[in-house]
């Protein structure tokens, strides 16, 4: 565990290609390379005419706010719409999937245990 806070803005982390995605990033804001053992901080924004495919994780649970923007969400077969200060909560296994239907960019944080065996299965 680190021994003081840690403050890290959004400029500070490169981000990275969402797996499978289009037009998707994620940043990794906090997580256990800062000595944190028990869960990740991301920042996904996906730009508009994006997505991230439908896919469920095995052990996985999400908690997420939407920071800016609008969105389809996808969870279990159903049409979910959320927007900014929305918070969402995917239980583990279920199938989860992200559309930007608007013309801005859409970013949402996403808080997930720090686990190391779960699986992503991608459905779609």
């Amino acid at each position: 565990m680190p021994e003081k806070p840690i403050i890290r803005h959004f400029d500070e982390v490169e981000p990275q290609a969402v797996t499978r995605s289009r037009a998707a990033v994620i940043q990794v804001m906090l997580g256990p390379d800062d000595g944190l053992p028990n869960f990740y901080t991301r920042r996904f924004t996906i730009e508009p005419g994006g997505e991230i495919p439908l896919h469920r994780h095995d052990r996985l649970e999400h908690e997420q706010v939407v920071i800016a923007g609008s969105m389809k969400l996808v969870l279990d077969g159903q049409e979910h719409f959320v927007k900014t200060g929305d918070c969402i909560y995917i239980p583990a296994g279920v199938a989860h999937a992200y559309s930007n239907l608007s013309e801005q960019a859409v970013q949402f944080l996403c808080m997930v245990p720090a686990l190391e065996d779960y699986q992503t299965e991608w459905i779609i």
